[in-house]
C-alpha cells in the first residue's frame, strides 16, 4: 500500500501542529504540549511508513513496525531509525496520562515545562527528519 497523497497529507498536519506546540508552551499548558507532541510524532512516523509503502497499524507507537521494516526505509534514514523508535516508545507513554490524568494524577500538575520542552524538541526533530522522505 502506498498512498503517497495519505503520506503527505500525516506530514501537512503534523508540521501545522509543529506551530501549535508554541502556543500551548506560550500558556504553559506543558500536558498538552506532550500530548500534542505524540500526536504529531505518530503522524509524522505513519506518514514515513506509507511513504514507503507500509501499512501502518492503528495504533499509537509504530516503534515495533519502524524496527521490524528498516529494510524498506530509505538508507540515509537508517542512522536514525533507533531514535525514531525510542521516541514514539516515549511519548506513547505518556499519551493519555498528558491528556486525561489519574485519580491521582492531575496533568497540568504533573508535566513540567522541562516535560514540555523535551516532547516539543522531539516532535519537531522527527518532522525535520522524516520530511524529506515524506513530501
Amino acid at each position: 500500500m502506498k498512498n503517497t497523497g495519505l503520506a503527505r497529507d500525516y506530514l501537512r498536519r503534523a508540521r501545522v501542529r509543529v506551530r501549535a506546540l508554541d502556543v500551548l508552551f506560550d500558556g504553559e499548558s506543558w500536558a498538552d504540549v506532550v500530548r500534542e507532541s505524540q500526536e504529531i510524532v505518530e503522524l509524522s512516523l505513519k506518514g514515513l511508513l506509507r511513504s514507503c509503502g507500509i501499512d501502518p497499524p492503528r495504533i499509537h507507537d509504530v516503534s515495533g513496525i519502524l524496527l521490524a521494516e528498516r529494510d524498506r526505509l530509505p538508507a540515509e534514514l537508517l542512522c536514525e531509525v533507533e531514535w525514531l523508535a525510542e521516541t514514539s516508545r516515549h511519548l506513547r507513554r505518556d499519551r493519555e496520562l498528558a491528556f486525561y490524568g489519574a485519580e491521582d494524577l492531575t496533568p497540568s500538575g504533573f508535566y513540567s515545562r522541562a516535560d514540555a520542552e523535551g516532547a516539543r524538541d522531539s516532535a519537531r526533530r522527527v518532522v525535520e527528519v522524516v520530511g524529506p522522505w515524506v513530501g
